[in-house]
């Protein structure tokens, strides 16, 4: 396994879709308070805005663990999520103290993530329809992986389900969380790739991908497929989008190809979150062979708790022809606040 990822859950072989996902949000999954309190997330806080003006604190839903039941009629998969914040990442995960975080959470707690924001993720695997897989190349601006090839993805927004002021627990029902984790994947791919909404699969949840460079905060990955071919992509790519300036290429790779992605050179391109996508979408190998998959069956009741114990580039500056396929279209998306 690549040092730089790790996979925390494999969902059941086709993915899950939004029907067998729940989600418990809870005070009891928020992060624990720093030993000597939180007086080092502010002063990080305070200093990168002395440097970086345009960067404002958001909140985020904070991933703390999951439970995969198999059961009849069809395996059911409950996240456990607390609330978080952009300024408390930064504070947390991406400061120089976040190893020895996990060190002192994993004595203090039992739980090496305890101190963590660990804001949730999600990312996709976007497939177009002549099997090509969407990659992107970042733009050396953004804050995280700057110049290196990651899939769509970014977070789900609290804010999205609640009109003004500081989203609670208590205001956001798990049913809600869900829909906005599935809608958010969808959301990024149209903004980032600059795809109609109408082009794209309803998502299947592959799993769960822990990027370990930033002390194993936790990405979900997703499965979408789009109606049109690689062309088509790249064309609709190239003529910019709502989050354009986040990336400066656009990259396809044959889904043939995907199974042996670490043995080339790409793979070394790849940021953590792009390498935890590919090592899901190769579990599920159904997804490589049948236009649609459905979440697989099991009449067996068993329960998992799972916690922390070669292609064508174009630069926005290529191409391949097209078969069809019947897409189910996505639910219409709710508005979302800006991304970080």
């Amino acid at each position: 396994m690549d040092p730089e990822v790790s996979l925390l859950l494999l969902c059941p072989l086709g993915g899950l879709p939004q029907g067998q996902v729940t989600v418990e949000l809870s005070p009891v999954y928020d992060r624990r308070p720093l030993p000597g309190g939180d007086k080092t997330i502010t002063a990080i806080w305070e200093s990168r805005l002395q440097t970086q003006p345009w960067i404002f604190d958001a909140p985020k839903f904070r991933f703390h663990s999951a439970t995969l039941a198999s059961s009849s009629p069809g395996p059911q998969l409950l996240l456990h999520l607390g609330l978080t914040s952009y300024r408390d990442f930064l504070g947390t995960n991406w400061s120089s103290s976040a190893s020895w975080l996990r060190q002192q959470g994993a004595t203090d707690w039992g739980d090496k993530q305890a101190y963590l924001a660990d804001p949730l993720g999600v990312g996709a695997t976007l497939v177009t329809a002549d099997d090509f897989l969407v990659f992107l190349r970042r733009s050396q601006q953004v804050a995280e992986a700057p110049g290196l090839v990651d899939v769509p993805g970014g977070h789900p927004e609290p804010q999205a389900l609640c009109s003004g002021g500081s989203p609670q627990h208590e205001d956001l029902p798990g049913e809600l969380v869900v829909g906005e984790l599935f809608s958010s994947v969808l959301q990024e791919i149209c903004d980032e790739v600059n795809l109609p909404l109408h082009t794209l699969s309803q998502p299947l949840l592959l799993g769960i991908a822990c990027n370990e460079t930033s002390a194993g905060r936790a990405s979900a990955e997703f499965y979408v497929q789009c109606s049109l071919t690689s062309e088509e992509v790249r064309s609709y790519y190239m003529s910019g989008g709502p989050e354009a300036h986040e990336s400066t290429g656009i990259i396809f790779v044959e889904a043939q190809r995907v199974q042996r992605l670490q043995e080339t050179e790409m793979w070394a391109q790849l940021c953590p979150s792009a390498k935890g996508a590919i090592l899901l979408y190769n579990r599920h190998p159904p997804l490589q062979s049948v236009m649609w998959a459905t979440a697989s069956e099991s009449s067996s009741s068993s329960t998992l708790l799972l916690s922390r114990t070669g292609g064508k580039l174009s630069s926005r500056s290529g191409s391949v022809p097209v078969p069809t396929g019947t897409f189910q279209e996505p639910r219409p998306l709710p508005p979302r606040p800006r991304k970080l």
